[in-house]
């Protein structure tokens, strides 16, 4: 075994040797964990001194059997050592996982956190019952996932194959047929995307998990090209979308709204320049425009699109659409 692992991991083997010698009538020594564990007789007297004065572990040596026994039967060392705040943070952790209730991925975090409660130190406790009455978290109104795609498209990503799927884009009426080799998975606004190359379109694409239905796992193993960088590929995004393009983006914020864009960083590039009256501009440059739009939108007119003139020219005739839609109405 490596010489460099971490102290706990050799508490973890002590304690099992220790149970296993204890059934079988072959107690543990010093020489004989070290040996094991290729570290000196004098690392693993630490490890045992430690074990008894600060782990509590009923441990003692039998010189009749030339070995270490535990004195209560049923001890076990936890896997896990965690401080409070540690555990403070599993819980608020928990209570953002519920976000996910409604999704696929919350009943495999569950089975992890029930985990994960199981392995903690009998004597670590707290109580999370302030918790409810003091944290609340919003959560993305998230598509409805059919469970079996789920973990249809996750084992093909896994198991570096093929994916075939039925995959319907919004607004059609019927579906069509695709055949994906997946290189990599993004989660976005609750919803789960997958990228890989597209055997119809003979590309890289982004398939919504949620628009899938009869997935299956192909009997086709894919090399994953070795240049694929899913950061480089994504490059300046904003939101899901990808593109080979650059815009440069320029949003101009009135008084009322300026507060709220300047306390938050919306893109990485992101620049703000103050103006008069407390007016900001807010600056960045991305590959794709489509969901800067929809954002834009959101500000109402609180935000006005400088450039580019593409930008400009979707907003206008978003606008424009929804005016004849109240007027027509």
């Amino acid at each position: 075994m490596a010489k460099n692992k971490p102290q706990y991991r050799r508490l973890i083997f002590i304690d099992q040797k220790i149970r296993l010698g204890t059934q079988i009538d072959r107690l543990p020594n010093c020489s004989s964990l070290a040996q094991e564990w290729e570290v000196s007789r004098k690392t693993i007297q630490r490890d045992i001194e430690y074990l008894r004065d600060e782990l509590n572990a009923p441990v003692e040596y039998d010189p009749l059997r030339h070995g270490y026994y535990y004195t209560e039967e049923n001890f076990k060392l936890p896997a896990i050592r965690i401080k409070q705040s540690d555990l403070f943070a599993i819980c608020i952790a928990e209570k953002v996982l519920r976000q996910y209730e409604n999704t696929p991925i919350y009943d495999n975090l569950v089975t992890v956190f029930d985990t994960l409660e199981k392995s903690m130190p009998a004597q670590v406790s707290v109580d999370p019952s302030w918790l409810h009455g003091r944290f609340s978290f919003f959560a993305e109104a998230a598509p409805t996932m059919d469970h079996d795609v789920w973990q249809t498209a996750f084992e093909a990503l896994r198991q570096t194959r093929s994916l075939q799927f039925q995959y319907r884009n919004p607004g059609w009426k019927k579906s069509y047929q695709r055949t994906v080799d997946p290189f990599h998975a993004v989660s976005f606004r609750a919803e789960w995307y997958l990228i890989g190359f597209c055997h119809y379109m003979k590309s890289i694409r982004s398939f919504a998990v949620s628009r899938m239905t009869e997935a299956q796992v192909l009997d086709r193993y894919f090399a994953p090209p070795t240049d694929f960088d899913f950061e480089e590929f994504s490059g300046s995004h904003f939101g899901i979308m990808f593109g080979k393009d650059e815009f440069s983006v320029a949003i101009k914020y009135d008084a009322d709204s300026a507060p709220y864009a300047r306390e938050r960083q919306w893109h990485p590039s992101q620049e703000i320049e103050e103006l008069p009256d407390d007016e900001i501009v807010l600056r960045f440059t991305v590959n794709h425009l489509f969901e800067v739009k929809r954002w834009v939108l959101s500000w109402g007119k609180g935000a006005t699109v400088l450039e580019p003139e593409e930008l400009v020219e979707m907003v206008r005739d978003d606008l424009a659409g929804a005016l004849a839609a109240y007027i027509d109405g």
